[in-house]
């Protein structure tokens, strides 16, 4: 088949992304296998229990490609292509068209610092590190979700991805949020700005860990604080005694911000900063004589429809 007077098609940034229905499906197909795949990689004990598994325990000799690509629901291929053609139209395009098919890794992988972890990202792209997500919600970015985007950064110790962004790409909503790596670590209230010093704290964090092979270890507790202890920052005289930043001439206060008061009074510096303010710490229990004859929550406020009524 001749070569399109372009180029390779996949290479070719001004081609559209476009396949034939009976493409689409199989392409679907093979990446719902994929992800089952790659719950075993992560997971063998939770790959037990997925569609792919129990088909090829119940019938060994008659699970081919075929039985295969045929055990998912034609409802969720249809969701997968769907998904497709909404990156291929979203903000995805202009990354797309802006980069060449030599400044894409996809599923960057990292160093495991000699132990036992296995990370991959999504794609790294010229210097954006993206994340995607499939979540029905793409109005809120899980804590969860931008710790994991802030380890992938971290991991890459080297600077191999040289990443300069870091990204979420929300698949089934076509939206793509991006800040810069400086942007994203105040968002996430990160007192070092350093990405190199970040980086240096985070591999010796890493270092000999085998969190693939062993989730928790007791020991862990005691060399993460001894770590974190080295780490503490030293403020000088006239500087905020959390991110070390220097203060306003004159100021008598202790922090910068009401954000770093905050982390004080939550204990994120040692005894050796002074103790933590009375009113700060934990209440004290109900002493001779008490008795508690009420609790009362703190109602939380809730979007609402015209049929609901407001938490009272």
């Amino acid at each position: 088949m001749p070569v399109p007077a372009g180029g390779n098609r996949r290479d070719n940034r001004g081609h559209p992304v476009e396949r034939a229905q009976d493409e689409k499906e199989d392409l679907a197909r093979m990446l719902i296998a994929a992800a089952r795949y790659q719950v075993h990689t992560r997971s063998p004990l939770g790959f037990v229990y997925t569609p792919l598994s129990l088909a090829a325990h119940e019938d060994p000799a008659s699970f081919t490609p075929e039985r295969l690509l045929a055990l998912p629901h034609t409802d969720m291929v249809a969701d997968v292509v769907a998904q497709v053609y909404r990156a291929a139209d979203s903000a995805l395009a202009g990354l797309r068209a802006r980069t060449s098919p030599q400044a894409c890794t996809v599923g960057p992988t990292f160093p495991d610092f000699g132990g036992r972890i296995t990370a991959d990202a999504d794609l790294a792209a010229d210097g954006v590190l993206i994340d995607f997500k499939s979540t029905r919600y793409p109005q809120t970015l899980r804590q969860h979700d931008a710790w994991q985007l802030l380890g992938y950064l971290l991991l890459d110790a080297s600077d191999d991805y040289r990443v300069d962004t870091v990204g979420v790409c929300f698949t089934r909503s076509e939206v793509l949020a991006t800040w810069s790596v400086e942007e994203y670590l105040d968002l996430l209230g990160t007192c070092r700005r350093a990405l190199a010093e970040l980086r240096a704290v985070f591999a010796r964090l890493l270092n000999g860990c085998t969190a693939d092979l062993e989730p928790w270890d007791p020991d862990d507790i005691g060399r993460v604080q001894r770590l974190l202890a080295d780490l503490e920052p030293q403020a000088a005289p006239g500087h905020c005694l959390v991110c070390t930043q220097p203060l306003p001439a004159g100021s008598r206060k202790s922090f910068c911000t009401a954000w770093c008061a905050t982390l004080r009074h939550h204990g994120h510096l040692s005894p050796a900063h002074g103790p933590v303010p009375p009113e700060r710490r934990r209440p004290a229990e109900p002493g001779p004589g008490w008795e508690v004859v009420s609790i009362t929550p703190v109602a939380r406020a809730r979007h609402t429809t015209g049929t609901e009524q407001p938490a009272s």
